[in-house]
């Protein structure tokens, strides 16, 4: 399940809740909106949680991945054609790849 979905699904139960706690609340039905009130807060927590561990990113699309990656080997191949040394254009992305990869998941990339 996609931290986008998480958000959703707690954006409901917020939602929910929150209509739960002030009709059961109007009606003299303290139980229900105390109940109400949990499992807005226990949705909440589950959306903390979700977010801590995916460091708060959304999944990128299939689709922005593969354009982004195409644009890399057009702006590659461009380096290349205008005499830069292929070796060295593939290790500096290679560099790249493993710098973006560290940061996202929050260690140091290696030398």
């Amino acid at each position: 399940m996609s931290a986008r979905v998480v958000r959703l699904a707690v954006i409901a139960v917020c939602g929910g809740g929150v209509a739960g706690m002030i009709v059961s609340s109007a009606l003299n039905h303290n139980g229900a909106a105390l109940t109400f009130g949990l499992i807005t807060a226990a949705a909440i927590l589950c959306l903390m949680v979700a977010t801590a561990v995916t460091g708060g990113a959304v999944a990128a699309d299939r689709s922005d991945v593969d354009r982004l990656a195409a644009r890399v080997e057009d702006d590659a191949g461009e380096l290349i054609g205008a005499g830069a040394d292929e070796l060295a254009v593939r290790d500096l992305i290679r560099h790249a790849v493993r710098l973006g990869r560290a940061q996202a998941s929050g260690v140091q990339a290696p030398p």
